[in-house]
């Protein structure tokens, strides 16, 4: 009986119901933020921010519903590769904060961390260069120049997915490449490819 009046709701979230997503949203939220608080190591507000995005994303793609497939799994599946995409940004992007961006340039003596600063930044650039050409210049705009995915789009005159696709493989090139390097990133990468496989 509950799976007939689950189905009824992702029959009418199907056809644009506000009102099914509304009770879908009540009924699965608590359960979908147990699952990501889990996987994201006790970070509630990760887990809060997953669950908003994931169920903006069921929104967005609600025409796209198939009501006979278990809808909690199609829920636990979008917020786990949202939570997945998220440590891929963070990982590169405390790269960038902690290794490049905050050289002292008001001490004269060259430390070792100093040295070792240097060496990534020229290793990234390096990294940056082997990309292919649009690629490059995508990934630069994003992570460099700072813009959003619908400025690089227009200014490209491209489509946001072309966008978010190129950064995508850019970021496993990159994250490929890093870990090889940096031993304090091996761990948060075994992290999200052993719960990718699951």
């Amino acid at each position: 009986m509950e799976r007939l009046y689950e189905k009824d709701l992702l029959l009418q979230l199907k056809n644009g119901s506000s009102e099914a997503f509304e009770r879908l949203f009540n009924e699965h939220s608590g359960k979908l933020y147990n699952f990501i608080l889990k996987f994201s190591s006790g970070n509630k507000y990760l887990a809060e921010e997953i669950v908003q995005r994931t169920f903006i994303k069921l929104w967005e793609t609600h025409s796209l519903i198939n009501p006979e497939k278990n809808f909690n799994s199609y829920l636990c599946t979008i917020a786990k590769n949202m939570l997945i995409n998220e440590y891929e940004h963070r990982t590169l992007e405390y790269v960038y904060k902690e290794y490049i961006l905050k050289n002292d340039s008001a001490n004269d003596n060259v430390t070792e961390e100093e040295v070792n600063k240097n060496l990534l930044e020229e290793y990234i650039n390096s990294l940056i260069d082997k990309l292919p050409p649009a690629r490059k210049q995508i990934f630069i705009l994003k992570k460099k120049e700072m813009w959003t995915n619908r400025d690089i789009a227009e200014h490209l005159q491209i489509s946001e997915s072309t966008v978010e696709n190129q950064l995508s493989k850019a970021i496993s090139f990159m994250r490929e490449h890093l870990t090889k390097y940096y031993d304090y990133l091996l761990s948060l990468i075994a992290f999200i490819f052993i719960n990718q496989a699951k």
